[in-house]
């Protein structure tokens, strides 16, 4: 990155280092935020914000104290002017996000004619046009590589078909987490989402059937006694297949 210079409220600001490693000349921002001293505010700050830099003015090359991002900040906050709040606003929000985004500011040199202004300018944009086209085809590789998960996960949610638990297993397994049945059910009671012993042993508790993750089907059935025993069988609804196989691959990646 060339040095920069930014006016903050007719105040100049040179910048200067890496889009990486943004550093500020001290003087310029001692000068915005009313500090008389710049001496006094570098003493004041810790150590390793503040360096030495050789900047090529018009008088030729001069010697200057810069001030990293924090260092910047420290001194802002030294300040009780009311534009340290401005200034810290035009900062982040306009000059660091420009300069990371696209390399900085375009500055016109003194010595610049006007093709060379222009020449520069269109280098710069033809940088820019081919960064956002290179992000642009980036996120449509991810979306077309993610979208066959998302057709499944809203195929799996709204569908009115619910799963037995064994087969909510090999879901996982076929995904990359070896799961048993067994293991599932254990995996389930131990993390309150069926219940332990009892009556209820292996049925949903009320906390995952009011999130509609479970459904208990019953069934009678008729004894050759001429007595009925009922049976009830757990089974994982749509959104709640979602829900364990998103927790369990996720725990395990």
């Amino acid at each position: 990155m060339n040095q920069l210079t930014k006016v903050f409220e007719g105040n100049e600001v040179r910048v200067v280092g890496t889009p990486d490693e943004l550093l500020f000349v001290l003087a310029d921002v001692c000068k915005v935020l009313d500090l008389t001293n710049p001496g006094v505010v570098k003493n004041r700050l810790s150590e390793g914000v503040s360096s030495t830099y050789t900047l090529q003015t018009a008088g030729g090359k001069q010697q200057v104290t810069v001030i990293n991002e924090d260092g910047l900040y420290d001194v802002i906050l030294d300040s009780r002017k009311p534009q340290a709040k401005r200034f810290r606003k035009w900062v982040t929000g306009e000059v660091l996000p420009s300069i990371r985004k696209d390399g900085g500011y375009m500055i016109a040199r003194a010595d610049e004619s006007p093709e060379e202004i222009m020449a520069r300018g269109l280098l710069i944009a033809q940088s820019t046009i081919e960064r956002l086209q290179h992000e642009k085809e980036a996120a449509t590789t991810q979306l077309e590589a993610q979208r066959p998960q998302v057709l499944f996960a809203e195929a799996v949610s709204t569908s009115q078909t619910s799963i037995l638990v064994g087969q909510l297993a090999k879901l996982i397994s076929q995904n990359g987490l070896k799961m048993g049945q067994n293991r599932l059910f254990a995996w389930m009671r131990e993390n309150g989402y069926l219940g332990k012993k009892g009556a209820h042993y292996n049925e949903p508790t009320q906390y995952s059937v009011e999130r509609g993750w479970f459904e208990v089907l019953e069934r009678t059935n008729n004894n050759p006694d001429g007595t009925v025993r009922i049976t009830r069988t757990t089974k994982v609804t749509g959104k709640g297949q979602i829900y364990f196989m998103t927790k369990l691959l996720g725990e395990a990646s």
